[in-house]
């Protein structure tokens, strides 16, 4: 079973913090701006800051697990009954999936996998549409540097970050650890 949980928390934070789609920090004319499809350097490194914080939240301090399918495993032990799981899980299940998913927070220590995170932080960093490129473009097919997105483009950007980070991750099974 592979774990999807930092490949859901890495897609859904892409999502929030695209410059320009909710919002964008530092705007062109105000401080914050909501919805205004455009970005620039500073709000790419803003969102880019507050996406490496809020992914080490989830990833390394909260450690959000996902895994899907008959039986789960966790740290190669096979979860078969979400009864006897020890306290240290705290354990969701979604009774009505027709594969079952479980949903894992660890609260025990353990060396701490990096991966998921600079992986994350530089697809954000490189896959932020209008800042290399944008796919559709506002005028053309592909566009660079154009420093606008529309909703188009951060669905295909999303996309594409959701199968280059999953890939990575799950088929590739990067994995950079600190003591």
């Amino acid at each position: 079973m592979s774990d999807w949980g930092p490949v859901f928390v890495a897609v859904v934070l892409f999502i929030l913090l695209t410059p320009g789609l909710l919002i964008q920090i530092p705007g062109k004319h105000q401080l914050v701006e909501f919805g205004n499809f455009q970005t620039s350097g500073v709000s790419i490194l803003v969102h880019s800051i507050l996406y490496f914080a809020l992914i080490c939240v989830f990833l390394l301090a909260v450690g959000v697990h996902v895994f899907m399918g008959q039986e789960s495993y966790y740290d190669g032990r096979m979860i078969t009954d979400p009864h006897r799981l020890t306290k240290v899980y705290r354990l969701a299940c979604l009774q009505n999936v027709p594969k079952r998913l479980v949903l894992l927070v660890s609260s025990e220590k353990e060396m701490a996998d990096w991966a998921p995170v600079l992986i994350g932080v530089v697809l954000f960093v490189l896959l932020t549409p209008g800042l290399l490129f944008q796919l559709p473009g506002h005028n053309r097919q592909l566009e660079f540097g154009s420093l606008k997105t529309n909703g188009k483009a951060v669905a295909v950007h999303t996309l594409i970050f959701f199968a280059i980070y999953a890939v990575l991750i799950l088929v590739v099974r990067v994995h950079i650890y600190t003591g």
